[in-house]
């Protein structure tokens, strides 16, 4: 091998910042060049008007497919100034579409991320052919165009503003992404389970790529993670019992919040979703763990206080109790332990210990409040004799 191939210096290395560097792996950025990347630059303009509503500055989202190919994200909120500066001493619009935030961090408790990395509109813009931006302000509209990551206008009044909000409009980079489009059903999953997350949401999903077959869906359910129960026992037969079990508090202990919603039915299946902060997570999370812990133990509990097991019964496990189970387990934590770089597993042992304590006594008392209920949990967890199939995990 000559001294030539062999030889490497600091000259050799190749710098990347900036637009400059997600154009050019763009799939570090967004996950990939196909469908997955193109509904993560939706996300990734889709969290600044989400959280716009979750700290009741607006009071809903518009996300619309476009005949010509873009997409249009719309909220009813204040409207972010292009300045430096923007709301509560925020970024300003200008700069959040032109500069990518360094040091993310896992977002809090009253901060929602859709996607893969959270690093906000920034990818977006440098990944389209084209973009523009329209603030509605002090009864004016102020609107900028960019181009793959550049301003290529000044901002400019474009005439007098009904209400105010703000609207980005953006056209995914064919150099980019090809042929790939959007699959309605991705992104429809995804704002829905996020409005049943959330229950002060109001989001619209609208398709307009084809004129007659035209749609709309809007998400909004006030029942939070009960809802969220009910939705996915749809398709799971009929529910052992007709109430939904649900709770909710706030401990101080892992500075964070806990929802939890449960139900069987008549089926085989589990259909368990956990989520940290608005992001699903893994089977192996602290939260999951803790709800199982608590659960079993109430459940157990109250069938032998009752004398529907007999002591001689081996203990109830989770794949009796988990048969045709249906539960969402959701905590919003300031400062969530996550594992990982795609953050799917929550860590934190006190956040486990909270759980299960917490699940455990409500269970204690929502079983022994609803004796008939209670029997019929009992006698389909005990005549179950195979372990489930998981589901929605």
């Amino acid at each position: 091998m000559s001294d030539d191939a062999i030889r490497y210096d600091a000259g050799h290395i190749q710098v990347l910042e900036g637009r400059e560097a997600v154009r050019k792996r763009p799939g570090m950025y967004v996950g990939s060049t196909g469908e997955r990347g193109l509904r993560q630059l939706v996300f990734d303009v889709a969290d600044r008007a989400v959280n716009e509503v979750l700290v009741g500055r607006a009071s809903r989202v518009e996300v619309t497919l476009t005949a010509d190919g873009g997409v249009r994200i719309a909220d009813d909120g204040p409207g972010d100034p292009f300045e430096d500066t923007g709301t509560a001493g925020a970024p300003g619009l200008e700069t959040l579409l032109t500069r990518i935030q360094t040091g993310v961090q896992p977002a809090g408790r009253h901060d929602v991320a859709l996607g893969y990395c959270g690093m906000g509109p920034f990818v977006t813009n440098a990944l389209s052919s084209r973009l523009t931006a329209e603030v509605r302000r002090e009864g004016v509209s102020r609107v900028q165009e960019y181009s793959r990551g550049i301003a290529v206008t000044p901002t400019t009044r474009s005439g007098p503003a009904t209400g105010t909000g703000t609207t980005i409009t953006f056209w995914p980079d064919a150099e980019i992404f090809g042929t790939a489009t959007y699959s309605f059903d991705g992104l429809e999953e995804r704002f829905r389970e996020l409005a049943f997350l959330n229950r002060e949401l109001d989001i619209s999903l609208t398709d307009r790529r084809r004129p007659v077959e035209a749609r709309t869906v809007r998400f909004r359910f006030p029942g939070g993670a009960r809802d969220f129960v009910a939705f996915l026992d749809e398709r799971a037969g009929a529910p052992v019992h007709p109430d939904v079990i649900a709770l909710g508090w706030e401990d101080r202990r892992i500075a964070g919040t806990v929802e939890v919603a449960l139900r069987w039915c008549h089926s085989r299946e589990q259909r368990i979703r956990s989520y940290a902060n608005c992001r699903p997570t893994l089977h192996g999370s602290t939260h999951e763990t803790g709800f199982w812990e608590g659960l079993t133990a109430a459940i157990d509990a109250y069938a032998r206080e009752q004398r529907l097991l007999a002591a001689s019964d081996a203990p109830l496990g989770t794949d009796r109790i988990g048969e045709g189970l249906t539960a969402v387990v959701s905590v919003k934590l300031d400062q969530p332990e996550f594992h990982g770089a795609t953050r799917s597993v929550l860590g934190g042992t006190g956040v486990r210990e909270c759980v299960a304590q917490a699940v455990q006594e409500h269970l204690d008392s929502w079983l022994a409040s609803h004796p008939e209920q209670a029997a019929a949990i009992i006698d389909r967890i005990s005549g179950s004799s195979a372990a489930p199939v998981a589901t929605g995990m």
